[in-house]
């Protein structure tokens, strides 16, 4: 057992976010957390009236608001300076199109006190409204998709190499430092190595869970893939390791179809291999698509729309991967 959790200060960056705020807000309220509460969200420049709906709403329920200025705009320069004013014995993080729970912050808080972690989190359950939404959701919650790996590993917390969002113990920032400002993308995940470099561990507990709500449309999610692949090139070059192998895959996935593509042209043993490669990954998509949408209890008339997002998911990670290793070889600056 670690220190014991008495006041949490909780981090959110935020831009443009009028149509979630109020929820966001509704849940924090609804916090069984006993302890003290300390509500940070970093504004970066929003065009909206999410700060005034924002701190209307927390008027309204008697939320400890406190909206700090991000003039650079992206994530992690709105984190750190939410860090900068937090003084609780837990620092979470959170984001206004995520649903939690309301024994969210009090299971975080006894998670990093049962394990000693420096960042612990749950796993994200996506849950969308449209049709897009939800296929986007089946495909996310399956091994397949990437994400439903995390709910199969019992009811035990364990320990694990990132989480999603996370929990952090005040002395991870002065161990490992504070949010890469230099990354638009992936600034957990780097984090998350420096964390474990310091010394530090990270421990996720499957039943502790978060609501994610996910892009719209098959466009929007290929973008979504592509600049995580892409921002991933920085955080390897940065730390001179691969993160994980499952980080290469799409990597790996996409060089082989341009590689079989190019030899098709000129080789049959390259067409035939192109296609036995292209039905085994149809026939991946296809099955993980019937069982998401039979798990989710979706309609069958949903898993075309499922099969169409995995493509999005890997091709637009492992484009982007290899868009940020050619940005790196011509000396390019990321942006």
């Amino acid at each position: 057992m670690s220190a014991p959790v008495r006041r949490i200060s909780t981090i959110t960056p935020m831009r443009d976010e009028s149509g979630a705020v109020e929820a966001f807000v509704a849940d924090l309220a609804a916090q069984d957390f006993s302890g003290e509460l300390q509500v940070l969200v970093a504004d970066g420049g929003s065009v909206d009236d999410s700060v005034a709906r924002l701190r209307a709403a927390a008027d309204a329920s008697g939320l400890p608001l406190e909206i700090l200025d991000n003039p650079a705009g992206w994530v992690s320069p709105g984190l750190n300076a939410c860090i900068g004013r937090a003084t609780g014995d837990l620092i979470v993080r959170l984001d206004c199109h995520s649903r939690y729970p309301p024994e969210y912050l009090r299971r975080c808080a006894e998670l990093a006190e049962l394990t000693g972690g420096w960042n612990v989190g749950g796993s994200v359950v996506p849950a969308g409204e449209s049709a897009t939404e939800r296929a986007v959701a089946c495909a996310m919650d399956s091994p397949f998709g990437g994400i439903g790996w995390t709910r199969l590993n019992g009811a035990e917390p364990f320990e694990v190499d990132t989480v999603t969002f996370g929990a952090f113990r005040p002395e991870a920032f002065r161990a490992a430092g504070l949010f890469d400002e230099g990354l638009v993308r992936n600034q957990d995940d780097e984090l998350n190595l420096r964390i474990r470099g310091a010394g530090g561990r990270i421990y996720l507990d499957p039943t502790l869970t978060v609501r994610y709500r996910p892009r719209g449309s098959i466009r929007k999610v290929w973008r979504q893939y592509f600049e995580y692949g892409f921002w991933k090139v920085p955080v390897m070059i940065k730390h001179r390791r691969v993160a994980t192998l499952r980080s290469m895959a799409p990597l790996a996935l996409v060089t082989a179809l341009a590689a079989l593509a190019v030899g098709a042209v000129f080789l049959d043993a390259a067409r035939l291999a192109l296609a036995a490669l292209l039905a085994a990954y149809l026939g991946g998509a296809l099955l993980f698509a019937l069982r998401g949408v039979r798990a989710r209890g979706e309609p069958w008339s949903l898993v075309p729309r499922v099969i169409c997002v995995f493509p999005a998911f890997h091709l637009g990670y492992g484009v982007g991967m290899a868009r940020g290793w050619l940005a790196a070889a011509i000396g390019g600056r990321a942006r």
